[in-house]
């Protein structure tokens, strides 16, 4: 009688079988994830939605912290198309808000114009400091990762084009548009982030809420500066949204309660 492959090597079939079961577990574990975090996102969506303008769902956080409140004002680092993927077209169009929308391509400046009576467009690379000159790539089939690294650009098109840029910090931009309060702050600059950041008077501003795009190179960056600032994560939002972080002051109210019970 042949024997079959199991019982000649059964110490191997039980480690084989072993990994299976941890692989299971493992790819289980990650769909019951990716399952509560669409419910959490569905619970906003019915809340706020179905339609929005931003690339996924911040816009309907972002009315779920101000409650939809009328006449506030924004600052938009990255901004990007005027309404395209944005997260403050809707506050403008829907709300009445007002603020200052900052990108370093300027070709997104025209729209602004044509289509944002409340948006103040300004084109430059925000940094650290004004007056320098930074180099930006620029992907032609993809300007939404337009960043300062090479290397973060190519991760997603390869065709980036380099662009001398000026720079400003948002200390130095605000002031000279006599901006002096700001209600939401929504960052989206592709690793530049932190040097932005370097750059803001946070305690003066004191955003009531912020949204900024967090990539795994320099999450911690942005954790302790906001943590320096006594600004703390917003809990809601972490598994609605994984691709930015939410921060308010530590004295904030935050809207309470999710029942994802009934979003199937």
């Amino acid at each position: 009688m042949r024997l079959g492959w199991s019982t000649q090597h059964p110490r191997l079939m039980r480690l084989l079988r072993f990994g299976l079961v941890v692989a299971i577990a493992i790819g289980a574990s990650g769909v019951t994830w990716a399952l509560t975090r669409n419910k959490e996102l569905a619970w906003f969506r019915e809340a706020y939605g179905p339609s929005r303008y931003s690339e996924h769902g911040e816009e309907w956080l972002i009315r779920d912290f101000f409650r939809d409140q009328r006449g506030g004002v924004f600052l938009d680092v990255g901004s990007y198309d005027y309404k395209r993927f944005s997260n403050t077209y809707y506050l403008e169009q829907e709300l009445g808000w007002s603020g200052v929308a900052i990108d370093a391509q300027q070709e997104f400046e025209a729209d602004y114009l044509k289509y944002r009576p409340r948006t103040r467009f300004f084109s430059a690379f925000v940094s650290d400091r004004s007056g320098a000159i930074e180099t930006l790539f620029v992907p032609q089939h993809n300007r939404l990762v337009a960043s300062s690294s090479k290397e973060f650009a190519d991760r997603y098109d390869a065709t980036g084009k380099k662009r001398e840029v000026p720079t400003i910090t948002l200390n130095d931009l605000l002031g000279r548009m006599g901006v002096t309060r700001i209600d939401f702050l929504t960052m989206d600059i592709e690793l530049a982030e932190p040097k932005a950041l370097a750059g803001f008077d946070i305690v003066r501003y004191r955003p009531r809420l912020v949204c900024v795009e967090a990539h795994p190179d320099i999450r911690q960056q942005l954790l302790d500066y906001f943590a320096e600032r006594n600004y703390r994560v917003v809990g809601r939002y972490l598994r609605a949204d994984p691709s930015n972080l939410w921060f308010a002051p530590a004295d904030a109210t935050i809207p309470q309660g999710i029942d994802i019970a009934h979003n199937h």
